[in-house]
């Protein structure tokens, strides 16, 4: 029977469930990615469950987001980070060898293996080939310790591409093209799976662009084969033998289906404040641009930084315009310096930052209020670029470049010079400086974590009552992102201290919060719209508002790694039978649910009463699902099976 890729590279790992769309199914997980700040609280999480030595080869602790070292919080963290890599047999990047994901990328990722990360762009290693998914920490630790990871099982969405891509069109306007047709839930809980005679034309960097942004569409992943790009790709890096062919099978089928003609494509851009407000680059040039900013994991590859000193050689940056270069890796980086690429982007008066997230999570590089700030970032949702009154767009490396240079939103069909075509060097650098391989041996000597205040023990929580009676503290609109509940930028040093976090909790939304949590002994509910907790796979944004006494959550829907982050911590997600009745609930309504966790286990259905109206609410949890939050979350229930057994 013919298959397509992405069934095949899950039978490849699959250890149990039905793979029908919408049903649970586990997969053993070979490589784990950590970033920094996330990473904290996994290396927490594998000390609470007891885990001496991790399974999945390579683990990988990236120090790639907090960077800023103003004052010690950062410093420490890395310290923390580097004794638990050594602890627990995990490989540690250090702080200036760039982004977790091109960086894995280039060094560890392999064809036809599956990777988890705690990072929700962790997909972009479907550039090569791979199953990469990103989940919560919690279940990234849990796939490092040995045990399968969960997810529903994705309807597979099959994106053929045809083609050539165009002059001054380039691969992130392929993906803001898909973002533009379906939004930014438009492929949850599905795979992308790029195929077609056009893929010929697109590098597995370029890929890698796509990979990465599919998360922005909700997707579990993105897939692409792995072909005669990516096996250029390994041979540059000296790769070779970790090259493996794979493509979909002839014939096969997908449960979803789309097209991209790269011809037809333009250059496009999205506006403020969402990576699915696209629109042409045509229809909102001549606006002011008062920064322009090349790299991120979104366009982390060597011509996306030198296709923009092709554009600047010889010219002058706009006044006023601050072109901010953000290396992705030391590797590119270096790679630029010896291909005479950074001089042309100095000499155009733009400004060199170290090689990591910086800018694109808010550390770094935030704009003036209320000025146009031009990205080649994720994503652009209010704030998250540091700055809370800020007009931040998503574009190309072109669009960006062209744009610095006449100080104004400019299609970049429209400069007088010919397209600079950027070919990759042959052979790439590995530099090794800044990494240091954990032991694997069990019998090695494990040192000690080195915990400060700013690293607490996690905290206990309670399994949840049979009977709830909360007060709704909040409501929110569609759309909330994991941004919005624990803001990144200033609040980020303080992500591994839950407790210290708590300040910071909806701040965007509603800087009460706090207080009102604080006044409610007895735990509160939050009542949302549609696709409630986009975008980062950050565990805080679930485990802060829980020890804040946060019970439940009912919204029209949910993002799947927030979901299943809050089963992880023992918050219940509850959706609305009728989404009109979201209308009917406000701030002070109480919450009422008897028999709780009998209904919760005996069906999908949950009779409850707001303000003494009856109401049906709905949970989509399976068996697995159910009693973890029987147990109040993930470690719970970890310890009590462990008990038991």
């Amino acid at each position: 029977m013919s298959e397509n890729l992405s069934r095949k590279l899950i039978a490849a790992k699959y250890v149990s469930g039905e793979m029908r769309p919408g049903e649970e199914i586990a997969l053993r997980m070979d490589q784990a990615l950590l970033q920094d700040v996330l990473g904290t609280l996994v290396m927490l999480e594998l000390d609470a469950m007891g885990v001496t030595q991790v399974v999945t080869r390579p683990s990988v602790q990236y120090i790639d987001h907090g960077l800023v070292q103003s004052d010690h919080l950062n410093a420490d963290s890395h310290l923390f980070l580097k004794s638990a890599c050594a602890r627990f047999g995990i490989t540690y990047s250090g702080p200036g060898n760039g982004i977790s994901h091109p960086v894995h990328m280039e060094r560890f990722g392999v064809p036809g293996q599956s990777l988890v990360g705690s990072d929700s762009h962790t997909t972009a290693a479907g550039s090569l080939g791979m199953l990469a998914i990103g989940a919560g920490g919690i279940e990234v630790a849990l796939a490092m310790a040995g045990e399968p990871l969960f997810i529903p099982m994705p309807k597979i969405w099959g994106v053929e591409i045809t083609g050539a891509l165009p002059d001054w069109v380039s691969a992130k306007d392929v993906i803001l093209e898909l973002l533009r047709r379906h939004g930014v839930a438009g492929a949850k809980n599905c795979i992308l799976e790029f195929y077609g005679e056009g893929l010929a034309c697109l590098s597995a960097m370029d890929r890698h662009v796509i990979a990465n942004m599919g998360t922005e569409m909700g997707a579990t992943t993105t897939v692409f084969p792995s072909d005669d790009a990516v096996r250029r790709f390994l041979e540059a890096r000296g790769r070779d033998d970790d090259f493996v062919p794979l493509a979909a099978d002839p014939g096969c089928t997908y449960d979803l289906h789309d097209h991209v003609d790269l011809s037809s494509l333009e250059p496009l851009i999205a506006l403020p404040s969402s990576p699915g407000n696209v629109a042409a680059v045509a229809e909102v040039a001549g606006e002011p641009c008062w920064q322009s900013y090349i790299g991120s994991s979104a366009n982390p590859g060597y011509r996306d930084f030198a296709v923009v000193a092709d554009i600047v050689a010889g010219r002058r940056v706009s006044e006023g315009v601050s072109l901010d270069i953000n290396p992705s890796s030391r590797q590119v980086l270096e790679t630029l310096i010896a291909e005479k690429k950074l001089g042309p982007l100095i000499q155009a008066g733009a400004r060199l930052h170290q090689a990591g997230c910086n800018g694109c999570i808010g550390m770094g590089q935030a704009p003036a209020a209320g000025r146009n700030s031009l990205r080649t970032v994720t994503r652009n949702f209010p704030g998250r670029s540091g700055t809370r009154e800020d007009a931040v767009f998503l574009c190309s490396p072109e669009t960006a470049g062209a744009s610095a240079l006449t100080g104004q939103i400019t299609d970049p069909r429209t400069l007088d010079m010919p397209y600079p075509r950027i070919t990759e060097p042959a052979a790439m650098p590995m530099p090794d400086a800044g990494f240091a391989h954990g032991p694997r041996d069990d019998a090695a000597i494990r040192p000690a974590l080195l915990s400060t205040d700013n690293t607490p023990t996690l905290p206990q929580l309670d399994p949840i009552p049979n009977r709830i009676d909360l007060p709704v503290i909040l409501t929110v609109d569609d759309d909330i992102s994991t941004d919005d509940i624990i803001p990144a930028g200033h609040a980020l040093p303080y992500w591994s201290n839950v407790y210290a976090t708590r300040q910071f909790a909806f701040e965007r939304v509603d800087e009460s919060y706090p207080a009102k949590a604080a006044a409610e002994k007895n735990g509160h509910a939050i009542v949302a719209g549609r696709n409630y907790g986009q975008g980062s796979s950050r565990e805080n944004a679930a485990l802060v508002p829980a020890i804040m006494g946060l019970g439940l959550v009912i919204a029209e829907s949910f993002a799947r790694i927030h979901w299943q982050n809050l089963v992880s911590f023992g918050v219940v997600p509850l959706t609305f039978a009728d989404p009109a009745d979201r209308k009917r609930v406000g701030r002070g309504d109480r919450v009422r649910i008897q028999d709780l966790r009998t209904q919760i286990a005996e069906g999908n259905d949950i009779r409850a009463e707001i303000e003494g109206r009856a109401i049906t609410l709905k949970h989509d949890l399976s068996p697995r699902q159910r009693g973890i939050l029987m147990a109040g979350g993930v470690i719970n229930w970890i310890r009590d099976r462990n008990e038991a057994a």
